[in-house]
């Protein structure tokens, strides 16, 4: 029987979407089709999740919760009589510091777990990409405040990558050891 992957994603300024790409040629290399699909413009129906072998989330979070299209989709999910098998990647950038990139050290992904009474087979935080050019200016205030509590960069121009490729590549080779 053929495994059939379907991969999600959630994302308000494309960092989810770049991780869900990468998972995505991670897994072709291994000759696993997975095509990442926008929560946003394309939500799936229970149906049509039902009959994976495994379901992938990459969702990002901002201001604090997952984007609501991650929300629905893990509720429809919890829904489903017999779920398949999840793996769940949170988008944050509470994940650039150390140890906050697992299941049990990100309070986002925690709580999300938690909230929807999850047992994925794969879960890790990632960080996100913090530019303040892409943001509008009230955006760009609060997120500095934030990072300004959080011990993070404020200067208006910053633009860093807090994504590690290596731990992108760790996430598509623990679905592939899990398949």
């Amino acid at each position: 029987m053929e495994k059939t992957i379907r991969l999600f994603y959630a994302t308000r300024d494309g960092q989810a979407r770049r991780i869900a790409e990468r998972i995505a040629a991670r897994l072709a290399e291994k000759g696993i089709a997975a095509d990442p699909t926008d929560l946003a413009t394309a939500p799936p129906t229970p149906a049509e999740l039902a009959p994976a072998s495994l379901i992938v989330l990459v969702a990002a979070v901002r201001y604090g919760r997952h984007l609501g299209q991650a929300r629905r989709f893990l509720a429809a999910y919890r829904a489903l009589a017999a779920p398949p098998p999840l793996a769940l990647v949170s988008v944050n950038l509470t994940a650039r510091k150390p140890g906050k990139d697992t299941a049990d050290g990100n309070p986002y992904l925690r709580r999300l777990i938690a909230r929807y009474r999850l047992r994925p087979v794969a879960a890790a935080a990632i960080g996100g990409k913090l530019d303040y050019a892409r943001y509008r200016w009230w955006d760009r205030q609060i997120i500095r405040f934030i990072m300004r509590l959080t011990g993070g960069p404020t200067d208006p121009t910053t633009c860093i990558d807090y994504a590690s490729p290596a731990a992108i590549d760790e996430v598509a080779a623990q679905i592939t050891r899990f398949l």
